[in-house]
């Protein structure tokens, strides 16, 4: 087995043998996020033309802080967000190195706009209580119903508050009620539930179109390598909120991030390879598992189900144990999520590639 040296080696072994050997190391010991019997978190295995492309965009090394370096990929960024921004009711938009970036982007310009506190739901993502402190903004958890959306009724007042809706939480995959609400910002954390906008399950996501701002992990149901997100935005005005220049910058520099990588043109060439239809048939692929699981979970007396997987998110249990064992049988492919009192196995279908006779194989021998 290839070992690291402990130290930094003065006298290297070459590119050829470093990459053979930690290439190897590497895939060896990598978790395979598309075999058949994988439901890995909400971690999709990266598009195969997106991985490719993203090769390409390493070894041109472009920055996007700076269009002359970055003439297509420039282009490529724009068009993508054209296509995208439009399809979600919002006006412009930027790439970010991950939705914790996309969200505090969002939050900023809300702070911006007059908003002094962040209310979001208490199963809200970890990355918007940390944005709101980062901002010097109040934080205001609002507690959840059965289903897991916030509950509307407990909100707070909402005159100066960013107002975070979530669609597709982190633990159990739910959708707040989207409509909106008379906050001085509406944000929706659409990070993982986001393209389910452009599939047949698009009236989930009812009255996305009137929030102030949207953030997207492209890593996620996009199916692209790690570190691409989108924020957008309704109002082409809060660009200018967040907007500095300087005299060594081609062009004002928008969003938190100065150098970007070309994180548009591997989705662009997975959008251009798929068309908005390959992408929602994989997306509605990985429904259909998520549902197909939950039916054998809900039929089978050795488990309980605890809702149905409205976004693919699986929360279940044993029904005569605790799922302490099942999710160290179930390694890589599970992981806890507490509800009140109860720890649950929890299990997102990211994988387009996985079969449900294979999941189920896993899941069996694992209540023995």
């Amino acid at each position: 087995m290839f070992e690291l040296p402990a130290t930094l080696p003065r006298t290297g072994i070459g590119e050829e043998a470093a990459l053979d050997q930690l290439g190897a190391a590497a895939m060896a010991r990598a978790a395979d996020l598309a075999a058949p019997d994988v439901l890995a978190h909400m971690d999709p295995p990266s598009a195969s033309v997106a991985a490719q492309m993203a090769y390409l965009v390493a070894q041109a090394n472009q920055n996007m802080l700076h269009p002359a370096t970055s003439p297509f990929a420039t282009l490529a960024e724009e068009r993508v967000l054209e296509w995208i921004a439009p399809a979600f009711g919002m006006a412009w938009g930027q790439f970010c190195s991950g939705s914790t970036l996309a969200n505090l982007t969002a939050l900023w310009a809300a702070r911006e706009a007059g908003a002094r506190t962040v209310v979001a739901s208490a199963e809200a993502h970890v990355s918007v209580p940390k944005a709101a402190r980062i901002l010097g903004m109040g934080y205001h958890p609002v507690p959840v119903g059965e289903d897991g959306r916030l509950i509307r009724s407990a909100l707070p007042d909402l005159a100066a508050a960013a107002l975070v809706l979530t669609a597709g939480t982190t633990g159990r995959g739910a959708i707040d009620e989207l409509a909106p609400l008379a906050a001085k910002w509406l944000h929706v954390d659409a990070a993982w539930a986001g393209p389910l906008h452009l599939t047949a399950y698009a009236e989930r996501l009812a009255g996305i179109e009137a929030a102030d701002s949207i953030a997207i992990s492209a890593h996620k149901w996009f199916f692209q390598p790690k570190g691409a997100a989108l924020a957008l935005f309704r109002d082409i005005d809060a660009k200018a909120s967040i907007t500095f220049t300087s005299s060594y910058l081609a062009r004002p520099n928008s969003g938190v991030e100065g150098t970007r990588s070309a994180a548009a043109l591997p989705l662009l060439a997975t959008l251009l390879a798929w068309g908005r239809d390959g992408l929602a048939e994989r997306i509605e692929r990985c429904m259909a598992i998520a549902e197909e699981l939950a039916q054998r979970l809900e039929a089978d007396p050795r488990t309980v189900l605890r809702q149905w997987p409205e976004t693919g998110v699986l929360n279940w249990r044993p029904a005569a144990t605790d799922s302490a064992g099942v999710i160290a049988a179930l390694e890589g492919t599970s992981s806890a999520f507490t509800i009140g009192e109860t720890v649950w196995v929890r299990q997102v279908a990211a994988n387009p590639h996985a079969e449900v006779d294979a999941i189920w194989a896993r899941i069996s021998a694992a209540l023995g």
